[in-house]
Order: structure tokens, then sequence, then C-alpha cells
């Protein structure tokens, strides 16, 4: 899947393709949780969820091009140069924006709805988009794990049968581990972009 994908051999479709035939294999013959007489509830479980997934990114999508529409990312732009004219203090008030993103927002809707907002305000500020892009997954990342309404602590409670409470203890050390490389991420630009310079870019 990887080397169908990164050596230029499948799209980004082809390739989604090519993982689902290769987990129902591997699934049926491999580790035979799933039998043949299985697939028919499977399949039908996992149009349910991605049509709910799809209606959410449907409207997610929508107001992503209002907001675009609306000229909201150019406002954003003059009142962060009007208010922020520190860099690193941009970088602190984007960690907490998408913490606070990251509890309430899965991933797909904030990539639409988030993402065409800080982009152009992060380029004002001269913030490399890699580096960008990082900062974005790893905060996100942060938000499903802080309590109280982090997305992945309801998941791991309803998951492992446990109450949310014991969740949010027992994610605690992890969260601060977490917390520490996102710092790191943000305020040392170099470890999202040492590699940059060793990919070859096609003239």
């Amino acid at each position: 899947m990887l080397g169908a994908f990164f050596g230029g051999y499948a799209t980004i479709v082809e390739t989604a393709a090519i993982t689902a035939i290769y987990v129902l294999v591997v699934q049926l013959a491999v580790h035979r949780d799933v039998s043949a007489k299985d697939i028919r509830r499977v399949f039908a479980e996992s149009v349910a969820v991605m049509g709910g997934v799809l209606v959410i990114l449907a409207v997610a999508k929508g107001l992503s091009a209002y907001f675009v529409d609306a000229g909201l990312p150019a406002l954003l732009i003059e009142w962060s140069q009007l208010y922020v004219r520190d860099k690193y203090v941009f970088l602190l008030a984007l960690n907490l924006f998408l913490v606070a993103v990251g509890c309430v927002m899965d991933i797909f809707s904030a990539t639409f709805v988030v993402v065409p907002l800080i982009v152009p305000i992060a380029a004002a500020f001269g913030i490399h988009p890699v580096h960008l892009g990082v900062i974005f997954i790893a905060n996100l990342e942060l938000g499903y794990l802080t309590p109280p309404v982090g997305l992945n602590l309801f998941l791991s409670s309803y998951r492992f049968k446990r109450p949310l409470l014991e969740v949010c203890r027992a994610s605690i050390p992890l969260l601060l581990i977490l917390a520490i490389g996102v710092l790191l991420i943000t305020y040392v630009p170099w470890l999202s972009t040492a590699l940059l310079p060793l990919v070859r870019e096609d003239p």
C-alpha cells in the first residue's frame, strides 16, 4: 500500500481501495475475525458510519466555503497583525485554539473548517506550511485527550467499558508527555522541516 502510493503507482482513492481489499483479505484469511457470512453485516455497518461521516464533511465544507466567501481569513489576518505582533505569541495562541478545536471537532471537520482560516495567517507570520501542518495534527491529538471533553476519552471509555473519570486519570501522564512534544514541535521548526531539503522536487 505504501509502495503503491509513495511510488506514484496509485492515487489516494486507488490506495484507499487497495487498503480496503487488503484488510478484507487479512480479516478473512489470516486473523479470521470475520467470516464470509459476516461480510454483508460489515458492509451495512460501514455504509451507515460512512454516511454519517459524509454528512459531517458536507456541512463542514459548506461552512468553510461560507467563511472564505465572507472574507473571514482576510479579517483574521488584519486582526492578528494589529494585535499580535510577535510570531511566538501567535504560535502560543494557535496552540490553545487548536487544542480547543480538537476537544469539540473531529479531524476531518477541523481540516475543512479551520485550515483555510489559519493558513493565510500563518503565512503572514512566516510559518512554513509543513511546520503548520505538523502543529495542526499534534494539537488536535492533544485536544482529543484533553479532559473532560476530549473525543478519544469518550471513545476509550466506550470501547474498554471503563468510567470516563478513570480513563481521564489514566490519560494524564500521556497527556503531559504529548503537551511537551507539542511545544517542542511548535517552537523548534527544525523538527518538522529538517528533511525537506532531501525531498526531490519535480521541475
